[in-house]
């Protein structure tokens, strides 16, 4: 179908303002309205047009230079070598195309290239003057960009100076800083907990940690760098014969540098690379969107030089995009292994990194009314490796008017217990700890903890086979298994079955503190059990003690009493514990001795004893009123170190506290 040139020219300028709305909030706001792949597909159809058209091609147009503008609030910095971005490539054909351009450029039969990673963060140019850093500067728009020294001297594995010898007298450095995913995870659980604003992904995150305008913010953030290129040099001489001696010098200057790179001889050596590295993408631990090929002589790049926004000795060959547009059909909650309910979307089914989505987290009910989140909408969806994916953001200029609102449900969708979210929670839970069926293996493996009721050998394994085969559905149901239902299990004999059998029975003669911590109520730890025991002295009247009566409990503040009072009002928990009781439980109340040499002290323990392990250690302590902290503080009385005692010993030292061993803790307690 022929297009009108009316037609086509209104369809250029409507590309032309699009892009530039959304290359200002990609590369200026840090704020992505679409999905790259998106982007993409828009550009793309930019530069079609322009090559029916060349006489439309202005220098106002969007394929004339690199990116945006500089924030107002930092300081301009004129490159004194552009930084241009990359031509991008997505099919074979792209890659033979830029091969057969090189060789032809370069008058060669056969172009050796280097191959190396895409990554996903943000490009900079780092300035050394007689080996000391002096500017860091971020792309900006290729000619100018911004001036973030302050911000990357806060990144630590950038060198303020370098290290080596030979060494120009100026050197700009040109990489990427980017996020760990590991560092990018446990930034935004931190940001949860304070009931701060997430990130959307890792490259949001570098990108608005390099450019805070106050740079103790970026120095509190885990930013990382990987050095790929080189801007000015002088003397020129200095300058290798190739990028990868390049790569090598700059480790060398202590700079750091990917190791995922290798020289390329041909087209098929530069498909087996992408491919290679596309296999394990889910498993490295940054983002990438591609890889990198460059002509590898650097003398050869710089016959073969530049067009007007990208070098020709250059290519990305990019992946399937990890984010996509598509709209939201429902929104349901499921109930995790600790009871957490999670919103999740339903998704009209979408192609994200070569993997049909169908469901996308949307983590909890706050970031579902931050993000307003609504069903019927158009998001963009993000999958990153195995991470499971996740609805990055809402596109309102595609909002009808009639989407609705997600209200969070008041029951478990599994067992119909009451969902309870407590005050300083960003997390809602379902109520039904001992009995709802998406918590049925969390709850056992607890309550067969070492420090709960100690039953040996009902590890992960085994409970995955009770449960899943129905024979145990709540801990009441231990104590009704039989021989015959074990020796049925996978790799478990006669003999095994017994052993577990007896140790299941042994458990039944157990104390109240280890009862109360078995059963796993939230924010209920070991001494908040031994505390609720001592003071109550029975099951029966910690599970009908009211609210006011668990205030007056040690250590036991509303939240925790609270969620006491939540667990024990839950009828399918208080059946369960009726059940362990009728089985035969016998809940000793240990009374300890205390004694006054050690009560209230605070004691720490580490390495390895002669003749006790540290559990039992910690408990000698407890019954004889001592308290046992994990780390040691100007608080901390004791250190009780054995062999093999680290940093806790050399802590204890530093700042004059008593360091004893086995023998004479044990004469303190037992004197």
């Amino acid at each position: 179908m022929q297009i009108h040139p009316n037609e086509l020219a209104d369809r250029y300028a409507w590309l032309q303002r699009e892009l530039a709305r959304l290359e200002h909030a990609y590369y200026v706001l840090d704020d992505p309205l679409l999905p790259d792949n998106e982007y993409d597909r828009l550009y793309r159809e930019l530069l079609a047009i322009e090559s029916i058209h060349p006489e439309w091609v202005g220098p106002d147009s969007l394929s004339q230079r690199v990116g945006g503008a500089p924030l107002r609030e930092f300081d301009s910095v004129r490159h004194s070598v552009p930084m241009l971005s990359l031509n991008n490539a997505f099919e074979i054909s792209d890659i033979e195309g830029f091969d057969r351009r090189c060789r032809e450029g370069l008058h060669l039969d056969l172009v050796e290239y280097s191959g190396e990673l895409k990554f996903d963060g943000l490009a900079v140019s780092l300035r050394y003057e007689n080996g000391i850093l002096v500017r860091a500067a971020t792309r900006g728009d290729g000619v100018n960009g911004e001036d973030v020294t302050e911000n990357v001297r806060t990144i630590r594995s950038i060198p303020l100076r370098l290290a080596g010898n030979k060494i120009p007298s100026i050197i700009e450095v040109r990489g990427e800083v980017f996020m760990y995913l590991k560092d990018f995870l446990s930034m935004n659980e931190k940001a949860v907990a304070l009931g701060e604003k997430e990130f959307a992904n890792p490259r949001n995150a570098a990108a608005g940690s390099l450019r805070q305008l106050d740079s103790k913010i970026t120095a509190k953030r885990p930013l990382s760098f990987f050095a790929y290129g080189l801007g000015e040099v002088e003397p020129q001489s200095w300058i290798p014969q190739t990028h990868n001696e390049l790569l090598d010098v700059f480790s060398t200057f202590g700079l750091p540098v990917c190791s995922e790179r290798r020289i390329l001889n041909s087209i098929s050596e530069m498909m087996e690379f992408y491919e290679a590295v596309g296999e394990k993408r889910a498993s490295l631990p940054y983002d990438i969107d591609g890889v990198v090929y460059k002509v590898n002589s650097l003398a050869e790049q710089n016959r073969l030089g530049f067009v007007s926004r990208a070098p020709r000795f250059a290519l990305a060959h990019k992946y399937p995009a990890q984010e996509a547009l598509t709209r939201i059909v429902g929104i349901d909650v499921q109930v995790g292994r600790t009871g957490a309910i999670t919103p999740v979307a339903r998704l009209a089914p979408v192609d994200v990194g070569g993997v049909t989505v169908t469901n996308a987290t949307l983590h909890n009910e706050d970031e579902v009314l931050r993000k307003d989140v609504r069903i019927g909408d158009t998001v963009i969806v993000r999958r990153a490796g195995d991470v499971i994916p996740e609805v990055v953001s809402v596109v309102l200029d595609r909002r009808q008017g009639n989407e609705v609102k997600f209200v969070m449900p008041l029951r478990c969708p599994i067992c119909d217990s009451h969902i309870e979210r407590l005050d300083g929670e960003a997390i809602a839970r379902c109520s039904g700890g001992l009995f709802c069926g998406a918590q049925r293996k969390q709850a056992l493996l607890h309550f067969a903890h070492r420090r709960a009721l100690d039953i040996e050998g009902l590890g992960e394994k085994i409970v995955e086979q009770l449960v899943d085969s129905n024979l145990v559905r709540t801990p009441a149901d231990l104590y009704q298994l039989k021989a015959s239902d074990l020796e049925n299990l996978d790799r478990m004999g006669k003999k095994s079955a017994d052993n577990l059998l007896k140790s299941i029975n042994h458990s039944l003669n157990t104390t109240l503190e280890r009862f109360i911590f078995a059963l796993g109520i939230r924010h209920v730890g070991e001494t908040t059990a031994k505390d609720l025991a001592s003071h109550y002295g029975s099951i029966q009247l910690l599970m009908n003690a009211p609210l006011e009566g668990l205030l007056i409990v040690h250590d036991v503040g509303p939240i925790v009493a609270n969620s006491i009072c939540s667990f024990m009002s839950e009828s399918h928990n208080r059946v369960v514990i009726e059940k362990l009781l009728a089985s035969g439980m016998r809940l000793n109340v240990d009374e300890g001795k205390i004694n006054p040499v050690v009560s209230g002290k605070t004691f720490v323990l580490t390495g390895v004893f002669p003749t006790m392990t540290r559990d039992e250690a910690r408990d000698l302590l407890e019954k004889a009123g001592a308290k046992v902290a994990g780390a040691v503080s100007k608080n901390t009385d004791y250190l009780v170190a054995g062999v093999d005692a680290g940093s806790k010993l050399a802590k204890a030292r530093e700042l004059n506290i008593e360091v004893i061993d086995e023998s004479t803790m044990l004469k303190l307690v037992l004197n």
